[in-house]
């Protein structure tokens, strides 16, 4: 089996963010490997695709994926 890659990964933490964070550790375990499969440093999200696309939710959802070892940007709107 391969490894999903980042794109993957990432839409399944959209989707995971709309159903109230289900399975989300396990999502973000998964982008870190798909980071580091790929040689990249950080994870680019879309604001527009957030359940909460204001400053809060943005800065809430750096904090709590820097804890688990992810660090995620922005999209330029």
């Amino acid at each position: 089996m391969s490894e999903p890659t980042v794109a993957d990964v990432t839409d399944r933490i959209y989707q995971s963010l709309q159903a109230d964070n289900a399975d989300l550790d396990l999502h973000i375990a998964a982008l870190k490997a798909a980071l580091a499969h790929e040689g990249l440093k950080e994870a680019v999200f879309d604001p527009q695709r957030l359940v909460q696309n204001n400053r809060s939710g943005r800065k809430l959802m750096e904090a709590y994926f820097r804890q688990r070892g992810v660090k995620v940007a922005f999209k330029a709107s």
